[in-house]
């Protein structure tokens, strides 16, 4: 997942470098990767987080 994720910020990259305007590149960078990838990485996180939190109240206490 982290291979696709850092090829897909690549080409994100390169698509903003080739705006014609600062801001333009800087509103493609967040519009085409900063917040799809933040949300796809978030919801694929779900199963890990969800494990973390049943280990964590399954522990047992430590004294």
């Amino acid at each position: 997942m982290w291979i696709v994720a850092i090829g897909w910020m690549y080409v994100v990259t390169l698509m903003a470098a080739t705006e014609p305007t600062v801001v333009g590149g800087i509103m493609t960078f967040f519009g085409y990767g900063v917040l799809p990838l933040s949300i796809v990485l978030y919801l694929a996180g779900g199963r890990r987080r969800r494990a973390a939190a049943r280990a964590k109240t399954a522990a047992p206490p430590e004294s």
